[in-house]
């Protein structure tokens, strides 16, 4: 993100354009506020989501290569259950399956708050002009 000082001319016409902050705008302000970490909450969850993801197809790769009588050993809680192939196979593509559903969802919830966000946008800059930043 690039900062730039006022110039001299902006600055005074910032000043002589102070705009009186009314309940409901500030109101607006932190509901934007609020949106805005939601959002860098979400968006972290649905990094790590795709990892996990990223993960389980990799796996899944791994595990054509290996034998159909062998045992795989998988995670369950904090210890490792040795099962057959194909059950692992199975768990894993349930588990991809749960994951995809969970990025769709994440990813709708933050379709939503941008929306929001950027509705909180229009009416603030209007309100306030060059005097409010809500650059995120």
């Amino acid at each position: 993100m690039q900062r730039r000082m006022l110039s001299k001319e902006d600055e005074a016409a910032a000043g002589s354009d102070e705009t009186e902050v009314r309940r409901e705008d500030q109101d607006k302000i932190n509901r934007f506020s609020r949106l805005h970490q939601r959002e860098t909450l979400l968006e972290d969850e649905l990094k790590t989501k795709h990892k996990d993801k990223e993960d389980l197809d990799e796996i899944s790769n791994e595990l054509e290569l290996a034998d159909e009588d062998d045992m795989i050993p998988y995670m369950v809680g904090d210890s490792f259950i040795s099962l057959p192939l194909p059950e692992v196979q199975s768990l894993l593509s349930s588990s991809t399956e749960r994951i995809d559903e969970d990025v769709s969802a994440l990813e709708g919830k933050l379709g939503g708050i941008r929306e929001e966000m950027q509705q909180l946008k229009v009416a603030l800059y209007a309100r306030f002009g060059r005097s409010i930043n809500l650059e995120t």
